[in-house]
């Protein structure tokens, strides 16, 4: 895996932790989850697309 895809799976990993954290902390938030889906969309992607 490229350096940039790594960066970014390494980025939607601590974003699910984030996102995570923050539910257990201060409820649900649709904006949160639904932003991380777009983060983890992007970065599946993003290695989708990196040449073999």
């Amino acid at each position: 895996m490229p350096g940039s895809a790594r960066t970014m799976a390494v980025c939607t990993v601590v974003g699910l932790v984030a996102a995570t954290a923050y539910t257990v902390a201060l409820g649900a938030n649709g904006w949160v989850w639904f932003s991380w889906v777009v983060l983890a969309l992007v970065t599946v992607g993003l290695v989708a697309a990196r040449p073999v």
